[in-house]
C-alpha cells in the first residue's frame, strides 16, 4: 500500500483523467475564471483543490468497503459518517484525513444478495476471477476491472442496478473527484460555477435539481454528467458512461466549523451522474 496520501491520489487522479478527459477541461476553465493570487497558469491550475473522492465496490468480502479503505487507513485515515441508500442497495462510509486540507472519501459497497439471484450470479462470477491478493496492491484503487465480462452481462446488470453495470464495465477507479467551491478565490458560489459549465457546454446532473443541498444542510453539491469512454468487453467493444466531476460547498455548522461530512439525501442523486442519457 502506498506511504503517503499524495502518491495515492497522484495515482488516483491520473487514472481517473484518463476516462475523465473533461475534468481536465474543466480545470482549466475555472483556473480562468479564478484568477485568485496567483499570476501563473501552473499556479492557478494547482490552486483548484479537491474536496473529496469516491469509489464503488461490492459487499462481497474479498473486495468489500474494509478492503478498500485499508489503503486510505495505511496513509492516516480515520472513518467519519455512516450512509444507507435502500432504493440503490447501497451502504457508504466516509473517511477523513486530521490534516484537513486533505480530500475526504466516500466508499460505497453493493448489498449483492438484494439483487435477483441472476444478476447476484453475475457479480460473484466476476469476483470470483480476482487474483486474492490484487486487493493489497498499491495501485488497487486504480486498477480497473479484474474481471472479463461480456457486454450481454453488462446490459443484465444495467437492467437492475447502473451502479453494478458501472462496476463490471470500470472496476476499481475513482468514480469522481470534487472540486472545493470554498477553495476558490473570486468564484464565491456554487450556483456561478453551475453557470459557467454550461456557457462552456457541459452536462449537468439535474436529478433532484441542478444543485442538491444547500446552506440548509451545510452542503450544497453539483456535478458533470459522465464523460462517456470505450470498454472492451469480451465480446465488444461499447462506448459508455464513465467518469464525472463533482462541485461542493459547504457551510458553517452552528459551531462555526465548516461541516465535513455528506448528505445521503443529496449523495443519493450524485450517484445518477454515471446514469446513460442515451
Amino acid at each position: 500500500m502506498h506511504s503517503s496520501v499524495d502518491a495515492l491520489f497522484n495515482g488516483l487522479w491520473e487514472n481517473y483523467l484518463e476516462v475523465t478527459p473533461s475534468a481536465k477541461k474543466i480545470h482549466r476553465i475555472l483556473s480562468e475564471y479564478d484568477q485568485g493570487e496567483a499570476t501563473s497558469q501552473d499556479n492557478r491550475f494547482d490552486a483548484i483543490v479537491n474536496d473529496h473522492i469516491a469509489l464503488r465496490t461490492f459487499d462481497i468480502e474479498s473486495v468489500n468497503l474494509d478492503k478498500l479503505a485499508a489503503h486510505f487507513k495505511a496513509v492516516g485515515y480515520e472513518q467519519g459518517g455512516e450512509y444507507d441508500f435502500a432504493a440503490k442497495k447501497l451502504s457508504a462510509l466516509h473517511f477523513q484525513h486530521p490534516d484537513p486540507e486533505q480530500p475526504k472519501v466516500f466508499i460505497s459497497e453493493l448489498r449483492v444478495n438484494e439483487l435477483s439471484k441472476d444478476a447476484a450470479s453475475i457479480i460473484h462470477r466476476l469476483v470470483e476471477q480476482m487474483d486474492a491478493s490484487a486487493v493489497k496492491a498499491d495501485n488497487f484503487l486504480y486498477s480497473g476491472p479484474h474481471w472479463q465480462v461480456s457486454s450481454q452481462q453488462y446490459y443484465r446488470l444495467l437492467e437492475e442496478s447502473e451502479y453494478a453495470a458501472w462496476m463490471a464495465a470500470w472496476g476499481y477507479r475513482a468514480n469522481h473527484f470534487t472540486v472545493s467551491v470554498n477553495h476558490l478565490h473570486s468564484i464565491t458560489e456554487l450556483a456561478e460555477v453551475n453557470r459557467i459549465l454550461k456557457e462552456n457546454g457541459f452536462e449537468l446532473n439535474t436529478s433532484g435539481g441542478e444543485i442538491k443541498g444547500g446552506k440548509d444542510v451545510c452542503l450544497a453539491q453539483s456535478s458533470t454528467m459522465a464523460d462517456k469512454a470505450i470498454v472492451k468487453f469480451s465480446d465488444t467493444e461499447l462506448n459508455i458512461p464513465s467518469c464525472f466531476y463533482e462541485f461542493a460547498q459547504r457551510y458553517p455548522m452552528q459551531n462555526g466549523e465548516l461541516y465535513q461530512g455528506f448528505v445521503a439525501a443529496s449523495a443519493d442523486k450524485i450517484f445518477e451522474s454515471t446514469n446513460s442519457s442515451a
